[in-house]
């Protein structure tokens, strides 16, 4: 007789975490739901000992800190947590990129915004059939067009978007015009 393990709570909360972000990044513009709300099980999710990450509050340095991650500056991340939208300007402009050789060391930017309201987004490219609109609010000016200046395809970083337990997110490869 076989017998099969299921998973702790955690793991089940992790593997979720993680199939809402592949399905948020395959079908960027899409809202998925999160096990938790807040950044906490994406980090849980993404982050173990060979990753490098920064994050902007004591509490989320601790998390990553508990999964082994090294915590550096946002220049050396390959993931970012923010809590807030207060350096998001800084930090995107510090992530890395990576590089024709290495499109692979781009970073990750985790950070909160509102779903739903604010700026208006017309998204094109892989994952969207045709073209996908998208609100996001709670994001200081400029965000949007440093995005895009960091992004040459296939360069650039990765953005998830949290509201709550709803997540959205924008892979390098998606081009968007602000209306």
């Amino acid at each position: 007789m076989q017998t099969v393990t299921r998973p702790t709570p955690e793991a089940a909360r992790d593997n979720a975490a993680f199939e809402a972000l592949m399905w948020a990044f395959a079908r960027p513009g899409t809202v998925q739901a999160l096990p938790e709300a807040g950044p906490d099980c994406l980090l849980l999710a993404l982050v173990d000992r060979e990753c490098r990450v920064f994050a902007d509050t004591p509490r989320l340095a601790s998390l990553a800190r508990r999964t082994g991650a090294a915590l550096v500056p946002a220049a050396e991340a390959g993931h970012a947590f923010l809590s807030g939208p207060e350096r998001a300007l800084q930090v995107l402009a510090a992530l890395p990129a990576g590089s024709p050789l290495y499109p692979d060391r781009g970073a990750t930017l985790v950070l909160p915004a509102t779903i739903g309201a604010g700026r208006s987004l017309r998204l094109r490219g892989p994952g969207i059939e045709a073209e996908a609109a998208l609100s996001l609010g709670g994001l200081p000016d400029g965000f949007f067009a440093l995005r895009e200046s960091r992004n040459r395809y296939p360069e650039g970083v990765d953005i998830a978007f949290i509201d709550g337990a709803r997540l959205v997110a924008l892979p390098r490869s998606t081009m968007l015009e602000v209306l």
